[in-house]
């Protein structure tokens, strides 16, 4: 995690996450991005000015949509980003090796940053993104308020009694997922006072029978995509009686599943569903 930037405009270095060097001799002027995590640091730090283009997937804050797409997340338009002239282009793990080597070839160059699903490792995405954009105090700043809210929910909720939690990503008859005890959400749901029903299992893939048994006290589920109205319609959950007693919410899962500064607002969000009277 060696790095150095110079606030004098001299040359910034980094090593990735894929332990690639990455120099710039000068503090970048043209951004894009190819992460809807690494598009909302850059607006939380309020360099939006600086980019240049973004991929469909990046669709927060509002204001992103002014910003040229570069297209998916998966297949980035080459073209497209030679041709925009960035200094940096910065992305995630989706990207692929003959994507990199694409752009290099190309002269472009890519930092990588991906972390571990844990808060900490956002906060060395977000600290890494603010030192290849020259602002590491912004950096330190978002870092700390994030701190300062998972700070707040541990305090409200030690010592409260645990609620059994069920978190829905997929239902019917595709199958049905949620988070399983190894997943970034599970210990979320841990964090904000709850008990994962699916501690279990491990990955994603659950079935109806072990969660008729079970019989959670909570159901948590997205609010895209008429999630709700669907799942108090299925077969098996709408005999729960979670769903029966109007204990099924909505959360923006953007918030949970993107490695970026509204990670620590999920956690508030979902801490306030799991125990709203601590929140009064």
């Amino acid at each position: 995690n060696e790095s150095k930037g110079n606030a004098d405009g001299h040359s910034i270095t980094l090593k990735d996450s894929y332990d690639r060097e990455v120099t710039l001799d000068r503090e970048p002027e043209r951004v894009i991005s190819i992460a809807p995590n690494i598009t909302e640091i850059i607006f939380a730090m309020g360099k939006q000015d600086k980019l240049v283009g973004r991929t469909e997937f990046c669709d927060y804050p509002e204001e992103v949509k002014n910003i040229e797409s570069i297209g998916n997340i998966d297949h980035p338009n080459v073209e497209k980003i030679v041709e925009l002239q960035p200094d940096i282009v910065i992305t995630s793990t989706i990207f692929t090796k003959e994507m990199l080597q694409k752009l290099e070839e190309a002269n472009v160059k890519v930092a990588i940053l991906h972390a571990e699903d844990s808060f900490e490792g956002v906060y060395d995405i977000i600290e890494k993104t603010g030192i290849l954009l020259n602002d590491r105090d912004k950096a330190n700043s978002i870092v700390a308020e994030m701190k300062e809210k998972v700070e707040l929910v541990k305090n409200k909720v030690d010592g409260l009694k645990k609620p059994s939690v069920y978190y829905v990503m997929g239902y019917g008859e595709y199958g049905d997922y949620t988070a399983g005890r190894d997943t970034f959400i599970s210990r979320m749901i841990e964090m904000a006072g709850g008990k994962n029903v699916a501690d279990d299992i491990e990955g994603w893939k659950y079935n109806i029978e072990s969660l008729l048994e079970k019989d959670p006290d909570i159901l948590i589920c997205s609010k895209y995509y008429d999630s709700k109205a669907g799942i108090e319609n299925a077969d098996g959950y709408k005999e729960l009686s979670a769903v029966r007693g109007q204990k099924l919410f909505e959360i923006d899962n953007n918030m949970l599943e993107r490695q970026g500064p509204r990670l620590a607002d999920g956690l508030v969000e979902m801490a306030k569903i799991i125990h709203p009277k601590a929140f009064e």
